[in-house]
């Protein structure tokens, strides 16, 4: 097996195509086409939705019945391309995996304090929204609260969002409004195959989630 996913790095649709094929064939992770962005009047992006007040233009799922289509079959999800290539590639999460979405300033103080901890990390993603995505093992959502509380943190004390099952991000290469695409941190390899459990990440990226809200605090 190859060692990482033959991932693309542009944006033209046959792209997307590819890295939501290879999503599903080589991880069989559930994946499903979003919405994309057009130009508007202006030449600005706009989401395909039609929506002016659309809080996720370009990566958000395009029907309502979303969790049913999603698929990790290699042929159905090229598929579904064929039928709209412009697509965002979104992964369904609470599945394969669950995702751990934080602040990109305290994503990277997490990730340089989890290589002097010498935690094993599966894939991250950073958008450019300023958020960034830790993949963990299906059920973090249920295990977080508990686990949290044990460290002293209170509910909604931090700005750290557990995604699971009903939810979904969004993969690179999507595009996501005027900020740029989505891009892979640690990309998905044969090495990061076996995905960590919360308990292994959720300390570190606690303790950076923290640290970051303090220093905000502190520049006020």
């Amino acid at each position: 097996m190859d060692d990482a996913l033959p991932l693309p790095g542009q944006l033209s649709g046959t792209h997307l195509l590819d890295a939501a094929v290879s999503y599903a064939r080589w991880r069989h992770w559930e994946v499903l086409p979003g919405t994309w962005l057009e130009a508007d009047a202006g030449g600005a992006p706009r989401c395909s939705c039609a929506s002016a007040a659309c809080p996720s233009p370009g990566a958000h799922p395009a029907r309502a019945d979303w969790a049913v289509r999603a698929s990790g079959s290699a042929s159905e999800v090229r598929r579904m391309w064929d039928r709209q290539p412009r697509a965002s590639v979104l992964l369904a999460t609470g599945r394969g995996f669950d995702v751990l979405e934080v602040p990109e300033s305290a994503g990277c103080h997490a990730l340089a304090r989890t290589e002097r901890m010498d935690v094993e990390l599966g894939p991250v993603i950073a958008a450019p929204t300023g958020r960034m995505a830790f993949f963990v093992l299906p059920g973090a959502r249920a295990k977080a609260p508990g686990l949290l509380a044990a460290l002293g943190w209170l509910p909604g004390a931090l700005d750290l969002t557990v995604r699971g099952e009903g939810d979904w991000v969004a993969a690179p290469p999507t595009r996501m409004g005027r900020g740029g695409r989505a891009q892979w941190v640690r990309r998905p390899t044969a090495a990061n195959r076996w995905l960590p459990d919360i308990g292994a990440l959720l300390s570190p990226l606690a303790y950076a989630c923290g640290r970051a809200a303090a220093e905000a605090r502190a520049v006020r």
